[in-house]
């Protein structure tokens, strides 16, 4: 793990609706580095994240991803270094879509409007490091709830991000779906790639993780490993599905429940 800095968050303070949420909180995840971010409902770590990427506002402190203020870096190409994976349900509102038609939109953004030549091919490749490519023309709207969190990991890969940010991916999937993501993530994990993941609990990717950051009451109440945890680092968790056999690269994964 690079000593780098991928996000650096000091004395930030977020209020909404008249009332904090975050009291002067500060954290650091450095490049490579993959961590949970833990705590109960009204905590503020939903409140964090939307904060990191612009949604929410915030009163007072700062923000920086690789040493660039937040709020400079969205004004710029380079905020494709950061990716933001929503709730699965955000990708199935409104007008239907395929797979491959969400994945294609993370080619798009600040400054680019139409697509390239090669945008499809890349959008194609991405959903096969995801192991759903034999669905690109399907509409998302017919995904279990494992399969649209893994389609917008695959936006987020054809933007090339960096960081990619996760508002609580395991919310409504079954176990075989979560164990799926799990492999999915560690396929991707790499030296330059960092990761922050709101969880309530960390399951069956609990060995994905470097460490557990837990807020509570708005604060930073704990950092470290987690329990379970590997002391060297991340479990093997199975094959990463972009690493899964031809055949059945080609056809739905034995894991997955079309239920969740």
């Amino acid at each position: 793990m690079q000593d780098e800095l991928a996000l650096q968050v000091k004395n930030l303070s977020v209020c909404l609706s008249g009332k904090t949420i975050l009291h002067d909180l500060s954290v650091d995840i450095h490049k490579g580095e993959a961590v949970a971010l833990l705590g109960g409902n009204g905590s503020g770590k939903s409140t964090l994240v939307k904060a990191l990427v612009g949604i929410n506002p915030i009163q007072s402190g700062s923000v920086c991803f690789y040493g660039t203020p937040a709020a400079q870096l969205r004004k710029s190409t380079q905020w494709k270094r950061v990716s933001y994976v929503p709730q699965r349900l955000t990708a199935a509102a409104g007008v239907p879509a395929t797979a491959l038609e969400v994945v294609m939109a993370g080619c798009l953004g600040r400054g680019r409007m139409r697509y390239r030549r090669g945008d499809r091919e890349r959008a194609l490749q991405a959903l096969d490091q995801v192991g759903l490519a034999y669905r690109a023309n399907e509409s998302v709207q017919t995904f279990s709830g494992g399969q649209q969190q893994r389609v917008l990991i695959a936006r987020a890969l054809v933007r090339k991000a960096d960081f990619i940010i996760m508002d609580e991916p395991a919310a409504g999937i079954d176990l075989h779906s979560l164990d799926t993501l799990a492999r999915t993530l560690q396929g991707l994990r790499s030296p330059e790639r960092s990761f922050l993941i709101v969880m309530h609990e960390t399951g069956p990717l609990t060995s994905f993780f470097d460490r557990g950051v837990t807020v509570r009451g708005g604060h930073i109440s704990h950092s470290g490993p987690l329990p379970g945890a590997a002391a060297t680092g991340h479990r093997h968790l199975g094959p990463p599905v972009g690493n899964l056999s031809p055949q059945l690269s080609e056809g739905p994964l034995p894991t997955e429940s079309h239920n969740g």
